[in-house]
């Protein structure tokens, strides 16, 4: 049977973490076909996440694991917990579950099944159901128009929490992939599709989080800078990739 981990990124989240993991649980128990995985990936926390998440993987080892970094940022825990694992494809979702999870099994399919090398939740695509503030909608459309101006890519959502990735990938992609924070996504994204990697899109439904850690516009800006600064690099092909 394929194996698949389910990567959390959290930073400061002991007040919905226990819920959302068992959640999780409970729908992986019943729908997936795959032998699974939780992994917690806490990120620098100044709360008790890293406890609750400790707490956890205590009362259920086999189907709950536990990583700590130092550092804050996505990136840098998605990178850690990817390139640690063992199963044949991982996927990430953010801790507040705003997307569905029956859309899990569609993303994890793309890449165990189907032949797709990476996986990723799309808002904008036609059979998507949304529900988040007219702001966001506009920063979100607005920034990948950004993306497909300077890049020509064809994906329709970078940031969207919620991808999945072959193993394979994972070591191929990750090493080359510099950002450790929120634009971790899109580097991911634009380096896979120029380096012809096949990627799956997923139409999910996704409830805007009003506790969410999106700041305008400040996020926005760094995003902005990100983009620039990987349009100045000379991204590599598959080949290159594959020989690191």
């Amino acid at each position: 049977m394929k194996k698949v981990e389910l990567v959390i990124p959290c930073y400061n989240e002991q007040r919905v973490l226990a819920e959302s993991v068992g959640r999780l649980r409970a729908w992986c128990a019943e729908a997936l076909p795959y032998a699974w995985r939780i992994v917690i990936a806490d990120n620098a926390s100044t709360d008790d996440t890293l406890a609750v998440a400790e707490q956890l993987a205590a009362a259920d080892p086999d189907g709950v694991g536990v990583i700590h970094l130092d550092r804050k940022g996505r990136g840098r825990a998605l990178k850690r917990a990817w390139l640690a694992s063992a199963a044949d494809a991982m996927c990430y979702m953010d801790v507040d579950l705003s997307t569905g999870l029956p859309e899990i099994l569609p993303l994890l399919s793309g890449v165990v099944d189907e032949g797709y090398d990476l996986a990723y939740g799309s808002r904008v695509a036609g059979a998507a159901e949304i529900e988040r503030s007219f702001r966001r909608e506009v920063n979100s459309r607005g920034y990948i128009a950004m993306i497909k101006l300077l890049f020509w890519t064809k994906f329709s959502d970078a940031q969207c929490g919620f991808k999945a990735i072959t193993r394979q990938a994972a070591h191929e992609l990750l090493p080359h992939i510099e950002d450790g924070a929120w634009f971790f996504d899109t580097e991911l994204l634009i380096t896979a599709e120029k380096a012809g990697y096949r990627l799956k899109e997923v139409p999910v439904r996704w409830v805007e989080d009003p506790d969410s850690r999106v700041k305008f516009p400040q996020d926005m800006i760094t995003m902005g800078s990100g983009l620039l600064k990987l349009r100045a690099r000379k991204l590599p092909s598959k080949a290159q990739l594959r020989a690191r």
